[in-house]
């Protein structure tokens, strides 16, 4: 059977504001960042992005200025603090290590979370972005803040929208986040609430026995808190970060699907009928 394909005009993105948005500001931001505006000058879509322990917000944004995803602003952050008894620049979100240098196994990563919502307060409140807008793109450490944030970002939005004993319904519907990215990056808590939030959220990870695989039981810990899941494994071989287009390919059909894209005069789409 043949599939009819229709053209028509772009729909008008309900935001209509201006295109640049103002950049962020470093008394808002309690910690070192970059930020790239978008590089066709259409400030859509902010994407946040978290490096892994031991690291800094510098290579991530060197990555953000190379994706030059469209119509797309980049806020690259640096974790809060300083990896004690190393003398280079390495950060974490939460305290890792115990005073013996031992990992800690239940760590808390609270006060990344804190540091993100006053972040955010900022960045919807002052620099006008929506909070559907707004994306998260994590590794490991940093993986692990973004999806404990989307979970800390929903619940507070349904304690705002909670009905009003006098009013018998909330006055405006819950907002989420854009999209979270998840590079071997599993929650640290156990979810149980409901409803669980709407936020699309890719996990990528290796398989095993990669170290960096995840367990059976992290991704069960998503489903418990998230409602649109695509789970993506790569090579065991090759450790860390994507290292080539094909394994870059699973993060950039996600993006392709969840930016928004703003009408541009004479901009129309494909449709199938």
């Amino acid at each position: 059977m043949s599939t009819e394909l229709h053209i028509r005009e772009t729909q008008e993105n309900q935001d209509n504001s201006s295109g640049v948005k103002p950049a962020p500001k470093s008394s808002k931001v309690p910690v070192p960042f970059t930020y790239i505006p978008s590089d066709d000058g259409i400030d859509e879509n902010l994407l946040i992005l978290l490096h892994g322990l031991g690291d800094t917000h510098i290579p991530f944004a060197k990555m953000g200025r190379q994706l030059k995803l469209p119509q797309t602003a980049v806020l690259s952050m640096r974790a809060p603090e300083q990896i004690p008894y190393l003398e280079e620049s390495a950060f974490q979100w939460y305290t890792s290590f115990d005073h013996l240098g031992q990992v800690i196994q239940h760590p808390n990563p609270t006060p990344a979370l804190d540091l993100l919502s006053k972040v955010f307060d900022h960045l919807i409140k002052e620099c006008t972005w929506p909070a559907h807008r707004i994306h998260l793109f994590g590794f490991a450490q940093g993986g692990t803040v973004a999806s404990e944030f989307g979970i800390k970002f929903w619940r507070e939005q349904l304690r705002e929208q909670r009905p009003s004993p006098s009013l018998g319904s909330s006055s405006s519907p819950q907002a989420s986040l854009g999209s979270i990215v998840s590079i071997s990056g599993p929650l640290l808590s156990w979810p149980q609430f409901k409803p669980t939030s709407p936020t699309p959220i890719l996990m990528i990870h290796r398989s095993p026995p990669s170290e960096a695989a995840l367990r059976r039981d992290d991704l069960k810990a998503l489903k418990l808190a998230y409602q649109s899941i695509t789970d993506e494994q790569l090579s065991a071989n090759i450790p860390g970060m994507p290292a080539s287009k094909t394994e870059w390919h699973p993060i950039m059909r996600f993006w392709s699907e969840k930016l928004a894209r703003r009408k541009v005069e004479g901009l129309y789409e494909i449709i199938r009928g």
